[in-house]
């Protein structure tokens, strides 16, 4: 005690005449970033370097450590500054070593000669273990993002000062994830910022459709993207409900955006139960009632004679199912893991790497390392699906509550409108990207979508943040990046998916013996996929919707190469099939229908990466190249999903922010996004 109020008194002291006043921090952890806050209280030009020393200290050589080194003021290498007031910057970028000692003081020298010296520092030490993998980390920077050992491998003049908030910032692309970058930057205090969108509308692949020229309140809608919200599962027999961590990031979002607008207002974002299975809706059998309609999935729970034996089709169904218990045991999809998927997505995506989830299809497991003939693997596992073991959606799917948002999923986007559409341009194509290595400045090439043959305009900026899907930008013209950034962009894998809504003058389906109030529902019919029945106004009267159609990968290809006409006609006959002819009787004509590989603004419904892209790519976006941030949903530990889209913002923006040297900022952004629900 007697030696810190020794150096207190002398840091008072010297201070009398010092022209640097360190305004905080004032504790800090070891092995961490941090901001150093200053002010100068008198005229300083030259070289200014900040050191970590005792307190009593005068000369650099007594130094701890060096924070770092720059030029202010009228020095020619203080141009580089010239943002601050006077070409003096006043927040530099301390990273903290692992071991240092309590008590000292920040000290700022100019030319070596000392001009201003800090209070004494408290050092604490992490709780948690850093190490080399980033889902390692459960800190405030968040666990999948080690912030400090991305600042480490920096070059120390491009961390040391860190960077104002009057920067330009392009955000390209208006989804879920640009929106939500937008949002990030503009709660951290900068302003400057625009979204260039190539469609006429925010929300991306995130699409509600309104049938019949009706509003949303009218509640004759389906959902052409995302559907709903995975909650929590209920363990049959006990009172444990197990909430799905990730997907509150949904709900947060939705809470913060009602702050803004109020909860009454028009734009405020509700949500309903969503109800996901349903005993009475069509199930998936031969079989047909007398009457010629589809069985329900609880009929033929209950009836064997109208179950399909799926093993007749096999050539060696004990050798099937024998397979395919090699690969649920290699899975091993238990109790555990299921709770530290919905607990933590980072983690259980770590622990799924470790065991080797994402070297290897299914198919691929039985047969490369298993050696099962290519027969018996395909029958097992399909050749066809070259997706990594990756389980989330399974722990996902095995949710007992859902929710969905009240009068439609486009709710989320629409109450970002008057927030962003003032800064974003609307109907902007963009087709390439170059950076100027002397301005440090990219500048954004594009047409208007509704003229490819028009010329390029451009628009330049400090920073851009790339939201789209690499479907679409690997059609860019872009900058020399890095090797595996490149093969990303290039190569990714997506999954198409197409969806068909039909409008229909009543609510048949929840009038039949029956009733189907709810839920999604699959069949024998080829291609057809999921037919999912709506979870709002149940017994209402009037108008309503079916998403009559639900197909991925392989079938939505062959769905979207049908003509509009053609794939209506079909989609409906299958609807009477399965309810027999009021569906003809009822439908009004009015219907839509979305092909995402087809869409000219997505290329795809959602990233789908191949055995080994997932954990090959994804530290190609934790770098920033040429003043680029990628974020989207294929930037992500999950996919498809709207968390996906949000989490990829947050990590964004706290890389963005940690590159700026905006520490302090890029700490508040994981802990309000994040830390609310990971465990630390």
């Amino acid at each position: 005690m007697f030696k810190v109020a020794a150096q207190l008194t002398a840091g008072r002291s010297f201070r009398q005449t010092s022209t640097v006043n360190f305004k905080g921090p004032f504790s800090v952890e070891a092995n961490s970033a941090h901001n150093v806050h200053i002010e100068y209280t008198g005229p300083l030009d030259g070289e200014l370097s900040i050191h970590y020393g005792p307190c009593e200290m005068d000369r650099v050589e007594a130094t701890h450590h060096c924070l770092g080194r720059t030029h202010v003021g009228g020095h020619p290498l203080a141009r580089r500054h010239a943002d601050y007031a006077e070409n003096r910057p006043t927040r530099f970028v301390w990273l903290t070593p692992e071991s240092m000692p309590d008590a000292y003081c920040l000290h700022a020298f100019s030319e070596d000669v000392p001009v201003g010296v800090s209070e004494p520092i408290m050092v604490t030490k992490r709780q948690n273990r850093r190490g080399a993998a980033f889902a390692d980390i459960a800190d405030a920077m968040g666990p999948w993002f080690d912030g400090v050992e991305y600042l480490r491998q920096k070059e120390p003049d491009d961390v040391f000062v860190a960077q104002v908030k009057s920067k330009k910032f392009g955000i390209i692309g208006g989804g879920m994830s640009g929106l939500m970058t937008s949002h990030l930057l503009e709660s951290v205090g900068i302003h400057d910022w625009t979204i260039l969108e190539s469609s006429g509308r925010v929300g991306g692949r995130v699409h509600t459709s309104y049938l019949n020229g009706t509003a949303p309140e009218d509640y004759q809608y389906q959902e052409m993207g995302p559907m709903r919200f995975p909650v929590s599962i209920e363990y049959a027999g006990t009172n444990e409900s197990l909430e799905i961590q990730d997907h509150k990031m949904v709900f947060q979002l939705a809470d913060t955006l009602n702050a803004i607008h109020g909860i009454g207002s028009d734009l405020a974002v509700k949500f309903i139960p969503w109800i996901q299975s349903n005993p009475n809706v069509p199930g998936a059998t031969s079989k047909r009632r007398p009457d010629g309609t589809v069985p329900s999935r609880g009929e033929i729970a209950d009836d064997p004679q109208l179950q399909d034996d799926p093993t007749l089709s096999y050539s060696n169904a004990t050798e099937v199912a024998a397979a395919s218990e090699i690969v649920e045991d290699f899975i091993d999809l238990s109790e555990e893991k299921i709770r530290l998927t919905a607990t933590n997505i980072f983690q259980a995506h770590k622990q799924a790497i470790e065991d080797g989830l994402f070297d290897f299809s299914e198919s691929e497991y039985l047969r490369f390392i298993m050696h099962r003939t290519l027969n018996i693997s395909d029958q097992a596992a399909s050749l066809a699906d070259v997706g990594p073991m990756w389980f989330y959606d399974s722990v996902y799917f095995s949710a007992t509550t859902w929710r969905t948002i009240d009068k439609g999923l486009s709710s989320l986007p629409r109450a970002f409108e008057p927030l962003v559409l003032p800064r974003t341009k609307l109907h902007t194509r963009v087709d390439g990207l170059r950076w100027d290595n002397t301005t440090r400045q990219i500048t954004i090439t594009h047409r208007p979508t509704s003229d490819p043959f028009a010329p390029a305009s451009t628009s330049t900026f400090d920073h851009a943040i790339i939201a789209v899907p690499f479907t679409r930008a690997r059609l860019w013209r872009l900058p020399p990046y890095s090797s595996l950034l490149t093969r990303a962009i290039q190569t990714l894998n997506y999954q198409p998916s197409c969806k068909l809504a039909l409008h229909f003058s009543t609510r048949f389906w929840e009038h039949l013996p029956s009733p189907i109030l709810g839920g999604c529902g699959a069949t024998d019919i080829p291609g057809l996929g999921s037919i999912c029945y709506p979870s709002y106004t149940l017994n209402a009267t009037g108008p309503g919707v079916l998403l009559a159609s639900y197909s991925s990968g392989t079938p939505a290809r062959s769905l979207s190469s049908m003509t509009e006409a053609e794939h209506l006609a079909w989609a409906l006959r299958a609807v009477a099939e399965i309810h027999g002819p009021v569906a003809m009787d009822s439908y009004t004509g009015n219907y839509d229908r979305v092909c995402w590989e087809l869409d000219p603004h997505e290329g795809g419904a959602w990233a789908a990466p191949l055995a080994g892209q997932q954990h090959l790519f994804l530290p190609a976006y934790w770098q920033t190249e040429f003043g680029t941030v990628f974020v989207g949903e294929h930037t992500s530990f999950t996919h498809a999903w709207i968390f996906s889209a949000l989490e990829s913002a947050v990590r964004g923006t706290a890389q963005l922010l940690l590159d700026l040297g905006l520490v302090d900022e890029a700490r508040g952004v994981t802990r309000e996004w994040m830390a609310r629900w990971v465990s630390v």
